[in-house]
């Protein structure tokens, strides 16, 4: 029963999208085991482009089962409307193949409230989120307060929580954030109104992954944002509210953890980071504006721009290390035609010292000195290639760098945005 978990290897945005729809070919079974509708994972083919924020990847490939695990958060509306979006592109959305785990938590009004609340308290410090809820929701969840989506189909005990979460929460929107607090029946009603769209699509996950599994189906488990945004192993308190590590596959969505066999980290060629945060090699000159123009650095779910840097090969020694990466799917490598020079850091220097490791110290990755190591830039464009050795010798030196570096075998190269215009190696 081979089972593939695919995670982004640096801050998120690394092209996961494409790499997950070209293994969904011979997936059955698509598992998203974290995070919410703060991720986007576009996929683009020659008639169209595609971007899910909840639903997995694999709902484009007929047939495929489309599972929705308990480590996600999910909120109602947000569903519901990538749910239509699909069925009106002709795309099957049927509880046949698509199903959430009773035991996934629900994002509600109150959550995009304090999400946004907290936000325009913190002014200058303000951390980068979204705004969709999903660390308030989270936040539920560890309190053990959360509505789950199993509740949907028990209305009374759908108002019991909705009425004792708002006891706080109205105190805090309406005495430390002035806004004006909500009232428990209405957010309990809108909630029940959607109720009977969703619950036919709730069920017991984890018993279709292990059918899957004793029947021998491929299962790929699909994870949002990048390592370095986990809420454990990155860049603390810059990171999401949930596990995005290669582990959290077991952990979110209820398999256990002895059947992950291939854990495949995507890498984007370059580095890139939404909102706030350290980030070592951000390039703030015309370097950084021809990546972000190039590579068309803006954010598939608040249409941000990104952040552009120089590649970051301490960020992927970690990620490797952390997650236990058997390979490496490298994307966007075409972007980077034409630059005259690559560079790659290959340590830092942190108060005079030099190091090869991620600092662990909140603030260090903040005073941190990228050292760079230099190759030769290229000119071709390479976006037809379809074998490794067809690349010039100056991409081919790159990529082999990046293996060398990283200690992971590069598998899979992205010469262009089209599910066509990929590398296997």
């Amino acid at each position: 029963m081979p089972t593939t978990v695919i995670i982004g290897a640096q801050w998120g945005d690394e092209g996961k999208g494409k790499i997950v729809d070209m293994l969904c070919e011979k997936s059955q079974v698509v598992v998203r085991f974290q995070g919410g509708s703060n991720a986007g994972h576009t996929i683009k083919t020659k008639d169209r482009e595609t971007v899910l924020h909840l639903i997995p990847s694999g709902i484009l490939h007929e047939g495929t089962w489309c599972l929705i695990g308990n480590g996600v958060v999910l909120e109602p509306e947000a569903f519901l409307k990538e749910v239509d979006d699909l069925a009106a592109q002709g795309i099957d959305t049927t509880t046949y193949r698509l199903a959430i785990s009773k035991k996934t938590h629900l994002i509600m009004p109150y959550h995009k409230l304090l999400d946004r609340a907290r936000e325009l308290k913190r002014g200058g410090m303000r951390i980068g989120t979204t705004g969709r809820g999903i660390g308030p929701c989270y936040e539920d969840k560890a309190a053990r307060i959360g509505l789950r989506a199993g509740d949907l189909d028990n209305p009374d005990l759908v108002r019991e929580k909705v009425e004792r979460a708002l006891q706080e929460k109205n105190v805090l929107l309406r005495e430390l954030y002035k806004f004006d607090p909500l009232d428990p029946e209405t957010v309990s009603g809108e909630l029940l109104a959607l109720a009977p769209r969703i619950v036919p699509y709730v069920k017991p996950v984890e018993d279709y992954i292990e059918k899957a599994m004793e029947q021998g189906r491929e299962i790929l488990f699909e994870g949002a944002q990048g390592v370095l945004l986990d809420i454990d192993h990155g860049t603390y308190p810059f990171v999401t509210s949930s596990n995005t590590v290669s582990a959290n596959a077991a952990a979110g969505s209820g398999m256990p953890p002895s059947s992950l066999d291939r854990i495949v980290g995507v890498v984007k060629a370059y580095t890139t980071r939404v909102g706030s945060g350290p980030f070592p090699t951000e390039q703030l000159d015309d370097t950084g504006t021809y990546l972000q123009t190039q590579g068309h650095e803006f954010g598939a779910t608040t249409g941000r721009p990104r952040r552009c840097g120089w590649l970051d090969a301490v960020v992927l020694q970690h990620s490797v290390r952390l997650n236990g990466i058997t390979e490496i799917a490298l994307t966007k490598l075409d972007v980077l035609r034409n630059l005259p020079v690559l560079k790659i850091c290959v340590a830092y220097e942190l108060d005079g010292q030099r190091i090869e490791r991620l600092p662990q110290e909140e603030g260090a990755l903040q005073r941190v000195v990228p050292l760079y190591e230099e190759m030769p830039g290229f000119d071709q464009d390479i976006g037809d290639c379809t074998d490794f050795d067809a690349l010039p010798r100056k991409v081919q030196d790159y990529v082999l760098r990046i293996e060398h570096l990283c200690g992971a075998k590069v598998s899979t190269v992205s010469v262009g945005a089209d599910r066509s215009q990929t590398i296997l190696r």
